[in-house]
């Protein structure tokens, strides 16, 4: 078995890799702060429900038995997403150059942002501690 294929360490992976990229974007409307007609984009928030569905179903589980026998039948499994959806934001008024970037509206969802992939990442930190722990490894 493969670690990430392993459902709570792939939520974590797919949630990060959202960040990561949500972060790229956040960068891009900093950066575009003053150019004229630039409209703030987004990534369109990933929906937990969902996620969690389909990681726990049952073709999800099946997918990720480990093969111990090459008399074993083999199960391929399928990844998250790894493109997320990108959208213009229109919250605050804009410019009267057009841009409707507000700077202090990207400086608070870059610094939400850092804490969530910096939680993500203690979650898959403290998930892989475990493992060594139940393994008997320090």
């Amino acid at each position: 078995m493969d670690l990430p294929d392993i459902p709570l360490l792939s939520m974590l992976k797919t949630r990060m890799s959202w960040l990561n990229q949500r972060q790229d974007v956040l960068t891009e409307n900093v950066a575009n702060a003053d150019t004229p007609g630039y409209v703030a984009h987004d990534l369109k928030q990933l929906d937990f429900a969902d996620a969690l569905t389909q990681v726990s179903a049952p073709s999800q589980i099946a997918s990720h038995l480990v093969v111990t026998d090459p008399r074993h039948i083999a199960l391929t499994s399928t990844v998250g997403k790894s493109d997320f959806e990108d959208v213009e934001v229109r919250d605050g008024e804009s410019n009267p150059n057009g841009n409707s970037v507000s700077l202090e509206q990207e400086m608070i969802k870059v610094s939400d942002t850092q804490a969530q992939f910096q939680a993500a990442t203690n979650l898959y930190s403290k998930a892989l501690s475990m493992m060594r722990t139940a393994i008997g490894q320090p």
